[in-house]
C-alpha cells in the first residue's frame, strides 16, 4: 500500500473513533472526554500504521511500544486527574457562547480539529510504517529511544511529583519547587516534547526528514498555545501560591536548568 494510502486510512481510523467520543460527549455534555483521549488518539494511529504499512518489524515494534507505553501513561493520568472536574472551562465557554449549536461545531472545531492535529504529530509513525528497507538498529534509532526516554521521565516524573504534592494538604498555598520542578517550572510539557523527538529521531532513521515536523507541531502546541503559555497565564490572572513570582524569576519556564540567582 501506498504511503498517502496508509496515511488517509489513519486518518480516517482516528477520525472515525472521534465520531464515537463526540457521540458520548453530547450525551454527556462534556466535550473534555476528548483531552483524556489524546493519548490514545496515538495508539490508534501507531497501530492503524503498523497493520497497513510495511516498515521494518524491529522499528516498528519499537515506534508501537514507545507510543502506547507514553499514550496508555497520559490518558489514564488525565482521566484520574480530572475525574469528576466537570467540563474544562475553555468547553463550558464555547458551549456558553454558542448554546444551540456547540454540539454539532465541537464535532468539527474541537474533535475533528484535535484529531487532525494529532494525524500530523504522528508524521514519525507514518515514517517508520512506510519504510520497507531493514535498516534497524542504527545509532539514531539507539539516539532516538535515550531522547524518548529522558522525555518519560521528565513527563511521568513531573505529573507524579505534581500530584503527591497537591495531595498533600501541607503544601496549600505553597510553589512546588522542588525534584524536576527545580530545574524547569514545566518539566511535564518539556518531557512530552522530549518524547515526541525521540520518535522524531525514530522516524529521521528511516531518512523522512519531513517526519521531523510532528514533534516541531507538538513543541509550538505546548510552549505557544496550550501548554506553557497557557498555564502561566492561568497562573498568573488566577490566585497566586505563595514565592510563586520567586519561583519565575528564577526558574526557567522550558528547558531545564540550574537556578538563577
Amino acid at each position: 500500500m501506498a504511503w498517502w494510502q496508509v496515511a488517509l486510512w489513519g486518518l480516517a481510523a482516528v477520525q472515525l473513533v472521534l465520531f464515537g467520543v463526540w457521540i458520548a460527549s453530547a450525551v454527556r455534555q462534556d466535550a473534555s472526554l476528548v483531552d483524556r483521549l489524546w493519548g490514545l488518539l496515538f495508539v490508534v494511529l501507531v497501530g492503524a500504521y503498523t497493520f497497513l504499512g510495511d516498515g521494518d518489524p524491529l522499528r516498528e515494534t519499537m515506534a508501537v511500544a514507545l507510543v502506547t507505553v507514553w499514550g496508555l501513561r497520559l490518558a489514564g493520568y488525565i482521566t484520574w486527574r480530572n475525574w469528576d472536574h466537570g467540563e474544562d472551562p475553555r468547553y463550558a465557554e464555547m458551549r456558553e457562547r454558542h448554546p444551540e449549536t456547540f454540539a454539532v461545531r465541537s464535532l468539527f472545531t474541537v474533535f475533528w480539529a484535535q484529531g487532525t492535529i494529532a494525524w500530523i504529530v504522528a508524521l514519525p509513525l507514518l515514517a517508520v510504517a512506510t519504510d520497507a528497507d531493514p535498516s534497524a538498529p542504527t545509532g539514531l534509532d539507539v539516539l532516538a529511544g535515550a531522547v524518548w526516554l529522558v522525555g518519560f521521565v521528565f513527563e511521568a516524573g513531573g505529573d507524579w511529583q505534581l500530584s503527591r504534592f497537591l495531595a498533600d494538604p501541607a503544601n496549600r498555598g505553597t510553589v512546588l519547587d522542588r525534584g524536576l520542578w527545580r530545574w524547569t517550572r514545566h518539566p511535564n510539557y518539556f518531557g512530552d516534547a522530549t518524547v515526541w523527538w525521540g520518535l522524531g529521531l525514530l522516524g529521521l532513521a528511516t531518512g523522512a526528514w519531513w517526519s521531523l515536523a510532528g514533534p516541531a507541531v507538538m513543541t509550538l502546541l505546548i510552549v505557544k498555545v496550550s501548554g506553557v503559555t497557557l498555564t502561566d497565564r492561568n497562573m498568573t490572572e488566577g490566585s497566586r501560591r505563595e514565592g510563586h513570582e520567586e519561583y519565575v524569576r528564577r526558574t526557567n519556564a522550558f528547558f531545564p536548568g540550574p537556578r538563577r540567582g
